[in-house]
């Protein structure tokens, strides 16, 4: 349940090597203030999970777990093989937040995980969310959050976000 309302641009730098010009990239993205949210809305994002993004994982995190990052270590464990971080696999709820519902603006307050399986190199994680419940007296939502491989759910949980109210109207003297 989505409803169609004005997009927003937002401006995104992405750094060159030294010597070329800076550009700015313009992405639109849909925008949903508080006062546009309605109890069964969802949205989703969708990402394979590649080694590469566990080892950039680890760099930034500093999570070096052998589990995720030596294939001989994780072969000795019941996974068999590396698996990525589960935090990771939290990232794309992050990611849903952020950049779809409720969008840019948007900030978490709190967030319950609970990891049903494991994520591994090549699987294809769908994150969705669900908005369950409406504050107005604080402008927050609580949602449903689920991360599934191949309709499986690996990470399940409860979200609470500040969403911005509607920005005013002002009017030219």
């Amino acid at each position: 349940m989505r409803r169609k309302l004005g997009a927003t641009s937002f401006a995104a730098r992405h750094e060159r090597n030294e010597g070329e010009d800076k550009h700015m990239n313009l992405i639109t993205r849909q925008v949903y203030y508080f006062e546009d949210l309605e109890v069964g809305m969802e949205a989703s994002f969708a990402k394979t999970v590649s080694e590469a993004d566990i080892v950039a994982f680890a760099e930034v995190t500093g999570d070096k777990n052998p589990v995720h990052l030596d294939a001989a270590y994780a072969a000795k464990t019941i996974f068999k093989e590396p698996i990525a971080h589960g935090m990771l696999t939290a990232g794309y709820i992050s990611a849903v937040f952020g950049m779809e519902l409720p969008g840019p603006g948007a900030i978490y307050v709190s967030q319950t995980l609970n990891f049903r399986g494991p994520v591994k190199i090549g699987d294809r994680v769908v994150a969705k969310v669900r908005v369950m419940e409406l504050y107005p007296a604080k402008r927050r939502a609580r949602f449903e959050s689920v991360c599934s491989v191949a309709g499986k759910p690996v990470l399940e949980g409860e979200a609470v976000l500040m969403v911005p109210s509607r920005p005013v109207a002002t009017q030219a003297a």
